[in-house]
């Protein structure tokens, strides 16, 4: 009987994580100057979009950045159980959009860029 509450006490317990969905605000991996960026995910017409609404250096420090405002990931699909397709993630640092999926894993939202069947994925933390 024990094992049984504690299973679905985890189970409801991955449930409202996966509610939670993809809302609120990541910390990506830093770039190649160490710099980060946060990106607040939002509706955009039943799909999901991530803008960057700040940058912060290599020390923490906030950064002005002209990116900002602008929408790093656009038109993503939500596919159920925390995976995301269909969308796009934009570098800016090389100014090129490659076609994207992600992964949420808890706080952590796996991002990757594709081109063909080739992916450089990225680790990013959930700070709010």
């Amino acid at each position: 009987m024990r094992t049984l509450a504690l299973a679905a006490s985890l189970l409801l317990a991955g449930a409202a994580a996966q509610a939670e969905g993809i809302g609120g605000i990541f910390q990506t991996q830093a770039n190649d100057d160490g710099n980060v960026g946060m990106v607040q995910f939002y509706d955009c017409g039943g799909k999901y979009c991530g803008k960057l609404i700040k940058s912060f250096d290599r020390a923490g420090k906030e950064i002005a950045s002209p990116h900002t405002g602008k929408n790093i990931v656009a038109g993503m699909g939500d596919d159920g159980g925390g995976k995301f397709s269909g969308g796009t993630i934009w570098d800016p640092g090389a100014d090129k959009t490659y076609k994207s999926k992600m992964q949420l894993d808890g706080k952590t939202l796996n991002v990757s860029g594709c081109i063909a069947v080739f992916c450089k994925t990225q680790r990013w933390i959930r700070v709010k």
